[in-house]
């Protein structure tokens, strides 16, 4: 355990170490702080437009622009870079090394290679995570901070729905669940990648398109798709807006959750094994 400790404190120094770490927290307080300034200036006669079309249908009440909305706003724009961000720095951990030569030094440690392979996948997580927290404390604390709170009124491709402000902290609560889930899978994709290729940039670019080719499929709703479209794990990433909904659909929320977990599973499965397998010798 001790020795699995210590590698795991070395892989997390070794990520500290990357400039390349950074790039994603730079990204996300720039887009953040800009979108918010932005909201800040315009978004009163922006929302002034849409909310004049519906009062005839509700009766809106409150501040409209709020945090809540900012934040849901926000969501939906990073959550498509997010994954770019997570494989700059989870796609070239095992490559990047098998490259330059250093996972040879790795190996001499009396470690063994599932324990190495464990420590830079939840090192991976680690950054993932630190990465989420601060979009959660851009997009949501420093939004309210600067619009207020109230309800949320968030559009999706079915309906509008009002959601109260005094029932929305769980919702974001589980939503940045359910979004570390889906960033956990590329991160883990991006891993498992970085064990069958022996440079760096060919895993990133390779998640980024397998990301693609997954949501491209998805957002044909033809019938030759529609066994693949439950199996792919891009279907299940934006299952989070599912939760502001009225009423939440929970059952396809927690197979959502189901299919991430299995992804995630199995691509460190598929690591662990092949990595065991691998001849870095030579």
């Amino acid at each position: 355990m001790k020795e699995f400790i210590a590698i795991f404190k070395n892989e997390l120094y070794k990520t500290a170490k990357r400039p390349r770490t950074y790039i994603g927290f730079g990204v996300i307080l720039f887009i953040c702080l800009t979108l918010q300034a932005a909201f800040y200036n315009d978004g009163k006669e922006i929302l002034s437009f849409f909310t004049n079309q519906i009062d005839n249908l509700f009766n809106v009440h409150g501040n409209v622009l709020n945090g809540n909305l900012i934040c849901f706003l926000l969501l939906q724009t990073l959550i498509v870079q997010m994954p770019l961000l997570v494989a700059l720095v989870t796609g070239d951990s095992v490559s990047g090394e098998t490259a330059s030569g250093t996972i040879r030094f790795l190996l001499a440690t009396p470690a063994s290679r599932s324990k190495i392979i464990l420590a830079k996948w939840l090192s991976g997580l680690c950054y993932t995570l630190l990465l989420l927290g601060l979009l959660g404390f851009m997009a949501l604390v420093v939004s309210k901070w600067i619009f207020g709170s109230g309800d949320l009124m968030a559009l999706n491709s079915e309906a509008l729905t009002i959601i109260r402000g005094d029932d929305i902290n769980w919702r974001w609560a589980a939503a940045f669940v359910i979004a570390f889930l889906s960033l956990a899978v590329v991160a883990s994709l991006g891993q498992m990648i970085s064990c069958f290729i022996d440079n760096s940039i060919t895993p990133i670019v390779s998640v980024m398109a397998i990301i693609i080719i997954f949501t491209i499929i998805g957002m044909f709703d033809l019938p030759s798709f529609d066994l693949i479209r439950p199996l792919l794990f891009t279907t299940h990433m934006i299952s989070w807006k599912s939760l502001f909904e009225d009423p939440i659909p929970f059952s396809d929320i927690y197979f959502s959750c189901i299919v991430l977990i299995i992804h995630i599973v199995a691509f460190l499965s598929i690591s662990i094994f092949y990595f065991n397998r691998k001849d870095i010798l030579t």
